[in-house]
């Protein structure tokens, strides 16, 4: 099997049976966000405790791309210090703006490097870091109301 065809099932997988979908009741910030180019939207839900993320919960309508995404980060960030996860966003992203010319490090993105085809496609880098930037805007509300890490 080609790695593209791996990919392309990680992603649908993802999209068809999406992890921790579903908002919890209770939460240390909740945020919503929408990719006004194309009306993907997602809400999270995120829980910390002693600086360690407990629990990122989602909603959320869009593409398979988008929708994929959100699942794999909150997969991959949760019992993750928020050091630990702001260096996997930031991998995230340099790797969503490498214009095809990274493959990521599966050691730290995981399922996450599924997505690496995407920055090729200029248009669809926002539809995959619309639940991380939800992430990250979530994290600096909990850092705020906590007083740090």
């Amino acid at each position: 099997m080609e790695l593209d065809s791996l990919y392309q099932e990680v992603i649908l997988d993802h999209y068809k049976h999406p992890l921790n979908k579903g908002l919890s009741a209770t939460y240390g910030a909740q945020v919503h966000h929408v990719n006004p180019s194309c009306g993907d939207e997602v809400t999270l839900n995120v829980t910390a405790e002693d600086g360690i993320i407990k629990s990122i919960t989602w909603d959320g309508v869009g593409c398979s791309i988008s929708q994929a995404s959100v699942s794999i980060a909150s997969d991959l960030l949760v019992n993750k210090s928020f050091a630990e996860a702001d260096a996997i966003l930031d991998e995230f992203t340099e790797l969503m703006h490498s214009k095809g010319t990274k493959q990521g490090n599966p050691d730290v993105l995981d399922d996450a490097v599924a997505l690496a085809g995407v920055s090729k496609f200029p248009a669809r880098i926002k539809c995959a870091l619309l639940g991380w930037m939800a992430f990250k805007d979530a994290a600096v509300r909990i850092k705020t109301t906590t007083g740090g890490e």
